[in-house]
């Protein structure tokens, strides 16, 4: 059964402690106005006036066409990361996610990309593994793109 895998404790604890991101920018400290800053290490919401951080991330080994950069939030103080069969809190909230296949090279494998209710993304996560040229999937927002979690099987 596929399950959701958080950023790893290592890259998180770096970008916590003045790591600079996938821009070279050291990553902006501000505080969570509550309403969905999704920690991507912990995968919860971050409570309102807890500082958080704001960085450009590449969630890929190595930049490529296909190694797309975005904004994420973390926690800015340390946080336990995710690692529960449970549905993580951060997809709760949205009604839908953009999930997409990748290949063993980090390329997306084309007809894997779909928007999908939030309720049948495990269920669509195990259709696309079917095909075996995917490796691993990328949750992402359905309106902004941006990266959430990591399915792998």
């Amino acid at each position: 059964m596929p399950h959701i895998i958080a950023l790893p404790t290592n890259t998180v604890r770096a970008y916590q402690s003045g790591q600079a991101d996938a821009y070279g920018q050291t990553p902006e400290r501000t505080l969570s106005d509550g309403g969905g800053n999704p920690c991507r290490h912990c995968l919860r919401f971050i409570p309102k006036g807890a500082e958080m951080l704001i960085l450009a991330h590449r969630p890929f080994p190595a930049p490529q066409p296909y190694a797309e950069t975005g904004p994420i939030f973390l926690c800015a103080e340390a946080c336990t990361r995710h690692d529960s069969d449970m549905v993580p809190e951060i997809f709760t909230r949205s009604p839908d996610y953009l999930i997409k296949g990748y290949s063993e090279d980090d390329r997306i494998v084309y007809g894997t990309g779909v928007v999908i209710p939030k309720e049948q993304m495990m269920a669509q996560a195990e259709k696309i593994f079917a095909d075996p040229h995917v490796r691993y999937i990328h949750v992402r927002s359905a309106r902004n793109n941006c990266y959430q979690a990591r399915i792998e099987r």
